[in-house]
This record gives structure tokens, C-alpha cells and sequence, in this order.
């Protein structure tokens, strides 16, 4: 009998060690099947920025391409610096006719703080929820706060999702026309700029 139960034990973990890789297979591919992929229509996605006010990629439809970009969570370290590199080259890619976008779980109050304090000109995106990230099958944790001290003073800033640090380059017609999923920071706008270059 014991040995009986020993064995019926078991069966009984390994029927549940199957069905849970079974399951996570299944989650792996939803996500594969879901993922936006190079020369792929892009969906039309809409947020907050950091002046509170509602943004959508669809006023650039035919007019711009738009280089997103998500980062874990601003006045950090990286993502400073990738900020910065875009800020850098800012005019370059005016001429090459793309709208730059950022975009993370921060509070809005964050990006507004943000912006002033590294003089980011361009478009910084609160996706607290994570709707636009999993949108574009960016994968996100928990989200977190951070304190920093800005002309003297202090501020708690607080994320609701921390993403990773993924890039996207879109045509003005809405078609996906590249992608990074191991983004250097510091270098992440030269390396984009350089594909522009090799693919005019």
C-alpha cells in the first residue's frame, strides 16, 4: 500500500509539473502571437503626457514617423542618458521627419519634472497601467518610487509598471520598421539614427 500511495503521489506531481509547463508554453506563445513585428501595422495608441493633456499617434498618420521609445523610469540613471542622446539629436531627427516619443509608468507629475530638469523637449508619455505596453508586448514589473532632489528640492516620484527598455521605429503610414529589444541607453538614439541612415 505504501507503495501504491507513493506512486499515485507521484503521478500527481508530475501531472501538475505538466500542466503548469503547459500552461506557460501557452502564455509564451500568446505573447509571440501578440508581438508586433518588422513591417507590421502598428495600432493607433493614446496617452498622457507631461503637461496632462491627451496625446495619440494618430495626428502623426501620414504626416511623421515616431520613434518610441519605453524606459524604466525617469531621472535614473539610463534613462537619463537616453533621454539626453535624443534631446542631443533632436534636430537631426526633425530632418529626418520623426516625432520622438518616451514613454514609461511614471505619474505625470514625474515627466513634468523631468522634462524641466534635463530641458527634454519632446514628448514624454505616463503609461501607469501598462495599456501601451502591453500593447507592444513590452514586458513590465511592479512598479516603484523614487526620491530625488531638484533645485533644492525634494520630490517622491511614483511609477505604477516598470518597463523595459525597448525601442520602436515607425513609418508615417503606421508600419513597424524596427525594433530593439536590448537597448544600450547612452547609445540607443545613434544606433536607431544609424539605421535610418542605412535603410533611406
Amino acid at each position: 500500500m505504501v507503495v501504491n500511495l507513493q506512486f499515485s503521489s507521484h503521478n500527481k506531481i508530475m501531472r501538475n509539473l505538466i500542466l503548469k509547463s503547459g500552461l506557460i508554453i501557452i502564455f509564451f506563445n500568446t505573447l509571440l502571437l501578440n508581438a508586433i513585428e518588422i513591417g507590421d501595422s502598428v495600432p493607433i495608441f493614446e496617452a498622457i503626457d507631461s503637461k496632462g493633456k491627451k496625446w495619440s499617434s494618430n495626428q502623426f498618420n501620414n504626416k511623421k514617423g515616431i520613434l518610441l521609445f519605453f524606459y524604466p523610469a525617469a531621472m535614473t540613471g539610463g534613462c537619463t542618458k537616453q533621454a539626453c542622446a535624443y534631446r542631443d539629436d533632436l534636430d537631426i531627427w526633425k530632418k529626418k521627419n520623426f516625432e520622438i516619443i518616451g514613454i514609461s509608468g511614471d505619474q505625470v507629475e514625474n515627466l513634468s519634472i523631468f522634462a524641466k530638469s534635463e530641458n527634454i523637449p519632446f514628448t514624454l508619455l505616463s503609461d501607469p497601467t501598462g495599456k501601451v505596453a502591453k500593447l507592444f508586448n513590452v514586458p513590465t514589473s511592479k512598479g516603484g518610487k523614487i526620491e530625488r532632489f531638484v533645485n533644492g528640492d525634494r520630490y517622491t516620484l511614483e511609477r505604477g509598471i516598470t518597463t523595459k527598455r525597448w525601442t520602436f521605429l515607425i513609418s508615417k503610414n503606421g508600419k513597424l520598421l524596427f525594433k530593439n529589444e536590448r537597448v544600450n541607453a547612452a547609445m540607443d538614439s545613434a544606433h536607431v539614427l544609424k539605421f535610418v541612415e542605412e535603410n533611406k
